[in-house]
């Protein structure tokens, strides 16, 4: 999506303030790129996008990997309360290769309560990787329920709707070149409906 675009949708009052832009992204991005080069000299790296979010993410951190390495993608659904995450999960699209004795690193676009993604870690160890690490862009560990170790982390973020480059509302919006704030006007209905839905 063009800057101009970005702006159209800021004037509209659809967007907020941007919290990482484009160049933020890029050189932290950069920065966990130099760090994983270094950590997995030698090894045989895999990295595993989970679709769909994360594949903005994954395309450019692998430009800053200075190493052979492989990819490969998972889908999943995860299934909540009221917009929750309760790590309840089903994988939709598994992996295309065998991961025994590879060196595996999830890229993610965003954790929070980490219940999916430690339903994920359980179920890829059980497939007897020689490694498996976690690197995630966003980090939202003010809603962490499980005990994760996340090896990489971009930026760390607070209790904020927020879309841009791979992160959407109801689809929308991945495409963005930064990271914004939503504002809660936008999403103001469906809090109001989940409101109502939990009284029932």
């Amino acid at each position: 999506m063009s800057e101009q675009t970005e702006k159209e949708l800021i004037k509209n009052d659809i967007l907020g303030k941007v919290l990482f832009s484009s160049s933020d992204i890029k050189d932290r991005i950069s920065e966990l790129g130099k760090e994983i080069t270094q950590d997995y000299k030698y090894k045989n790296l895999l990295l595993v996008s989970i679709l769909r979010g994360g594949v903005i993410f994954l395309s450019d951190l692998i430009k800053e990997i200075d190493l052979p390495l492989s990819i490969d993608f998972m889908s999943i659904s995860a299934y909540g309360i009221n917009g929750t995450s309760t790590g309840v999960v089903r994988i939709t699209k598994d992996l295309d290769e065998s991961i025994e004795g590879k060196d595996v690193l999830i890229a993610e676009d965003i954790i929070d309560t980490g219940l999916t993604i430690s339903y994920l870690l359980r179920n890829l160890k059980s497939r007897f990787p020689n490694s498996l690490e976690i690197c995630t862009l966003l980090d939202r560990d003010i809603r962490r329920i499980a005990d994760i170790n996340i090896k990489y982390i971009g930026f760390k973020i607070g209790e904020k709707y927020i879309v841009g480059y791979g992160l959407d509302y109801k689809q929308k919006f991945r495409n963005l070149q930064s990271i914004y704030e939503l504002k809660l006007d936008t999403v103001k209905k469906d809090i109001e409906f989940l409101k109502s839905s939990s009284n029932v």
